[in-house]
């Protein structure tokens, strides 16, 4: 029997600030515990909490990014609950009047692009962190994180597959470190996911959801997405109900479990906090913050299409990330035929970070390097299949390409003369295959074509070797 799934998303990310949200404590990462949190953090009686300007211009710089409304008036609510974590039994967040409403993410999924809807992105502090490890059996509280400033951005219920849901969590994490709000290091918990789950009859209401939390990896994103799908199904189909409740997934068994079961929004008695004013936004403010925005995403992937006259494929896997984009455009602007640089981006140098399980930003040959090594191949100083030989010395030694290609003598030969009298070994060395191609078994040219490559050791120019190859056997 067919069901659907529906998934909506609510990640927390930690804006990049060098303060707290509503104090000067520092928010660097890694301190030793408890020497971050202020008396404001902790809301100690008779301390105020003051609005910190750069988060509030993180808010506005994202909201614009997505196209969505930037209330001009948004209200600091305090979110009431207990955790032994929260010192001061509430959170300060926003309730009814975020700051930014509404705004779309586009997504990729196997060529096709879907439009997931944005509910909301609102602006809160984070709480502490419960330490279980080296206490002798206790738990300890580290206020640390109390107050650091964090974006709520939640997702209407939009995704029906976890290859969605992973998709667009990948999409708003680019875009956060992109425009520079967030430096998306989840593991340090600056880009943390709760993903809510259900699952339906086609064309059913919504079903009752569950919500994973705290999930800060995009490969256990997906494990606890598919479990749980699988796990509600099965619910349903045994005649039980799903209830509302809040759930972790545990990476070791691979399986969610039962944390609490879930609040509403009214649990939480949600008043406007009485220490801080409505935030007001002005249409200056604004202004201030466009003017300083960076090329977005989209639109360096339309950019990249017409100017670089690469397939719209290309220029979306290049606009993946920032400092992708960035060393496409220094490898073209080194020389690089822009299809060529797309290629071995692409590929080779993708498939040598996967391996190295590195990131672009941390490639051992340089943007510039590879420009050097794209254009020996445009010049035929060496062919395609030398250049990744040398591409794999160059991230083994730092060596450029052209000290390789003299080192190892790989430069191709341009001497036509001893190209055709090497061709003329191989021809005479294989009679029989020459008789089947004039015999009409033209398969077997590419046989010939290799054996020429391997006499002349890789030397002789590809395009060359054809051309007179195909002369002589037409003679």
């Amino acid at each position: 029997m067919q069901w659907e799934v529906v998934i909506g998303l609510e990640i927390h990310t930690q804006l990049s600030t060098q303060s707290k949200i509503f104090s000067g404590s520092s928010t660097a990462f890694g301190a030793e515990p408890n020497t971050q949190a202020s008396p404001v953090d902790l809301a100690l009686p008779g301390v105020l909490p003051v609005m910190n300007k750069d988060a509030v211009e993180k808010a506005i710089r994202f909201g614009l990014a997505i196209g969505a409304k930037v209330n001009r008036k948004s209200v600091f609510a305090r979110k009431n609950y207990f955790y032994p974590d929260l010192p001061k039994g509430y959170q300060i967040s926003q309730f009814e009047l975020p700051v930014v409403e509404g705004g779309v993410i586009t997504i990729d999924v196997d060529g096709k692009e879907k439009a997931v809807r944005l509910t909301r992105a609102h602006l809160e502090e984070d709480a502490g962190k419960s330490l279980h490890e080296d206490f002798h059996g206790m738990s300890g509280i580290d206020l640390n994180r109390a107050g650091t400033p964090l974006l709520e951005i939640v997702s209407e219920p939009d995704m029906r597959s976890s290859a969605e849901a992973i998709a667009y969590a990948k999409a708003l994490h680019s875009l956060v470190t992109w425009i520079g709000i967030c430096d998306g290091n989840m593991q340090e918990g600056s880009f943390r996911m709760d993903v809510n789950v259900s699952v339906r009859r086609p064309g059913e209401p919504f079903g009752t959801r569950r919500e994973i939390k705290n999930l800060n990896s995009f490969k256990f994103m997906e494990q606890a997405i598919k479990y749980e799908v699988n796990w509600q199904i099965e619910q349903i189909e045994d005649g039980h109900k799903i209830q509302q409740a809040t759930v972790l997934f545990d990476p070791d068994t691979g399986e969610t479990r039962m944390m609490r079961s879930k609040e509403d929004a009214h649990d939480y008695r949600y008043f406007p906090d009485p220490d801080l004013p409505p935030l007001v936004i002005d249409e200056s403010w604004i202004e201030r913050v466009k003017a300083d925005m960076p090329e977005l995403p989209e639109a360096m992937m339309a950019r990249f299409q017409t100017q670089y006259g690469i397939p719209a494929y290309d220029a979306r896997t290049l606009t993946a990330s920032k400092a992708m984009a960035s060393y496409y455009e220094v490898v073209v602007a080194g020389g690089a035929d822009a299809k060529l640089a797309s290629n071995w981006i692409m590929g080779e140098i993708s498939s040598q970070l996967n391996r190295d399980e590195k990131g672009i930003e941390d490639c051992p040959v340089s943007a510039e390097a590879l420009a050097l090594l794209i254009r020996r191949v445009m010049d035929d100083t060496i062919n395609n299949k030398t250049a990744k030989d040398v591409l794999r010395k160059m991230w083994e030694s730092g060596d450029s390409a052209d000290a390789i290609i003299e080192r190892d003598g790989l430069k191709q030969t341009t001497d036509t003369g001893a190209i055709e009298a090497m061709i003329d070994e191989v021809l005479a060395r294989n009679e029989a295959m020459v008789a089947e191609y004039r015999g009409g078994k033209e398969k077997v040219f590419g046989s010939l074509v290799g054996q020429c490559m391997k006499a002349s050791q890789g030397k002789a120019p590809p395009a060359v070797v054809n051309e007179i190859l195909k002369r002589k056997l037409a003679g």
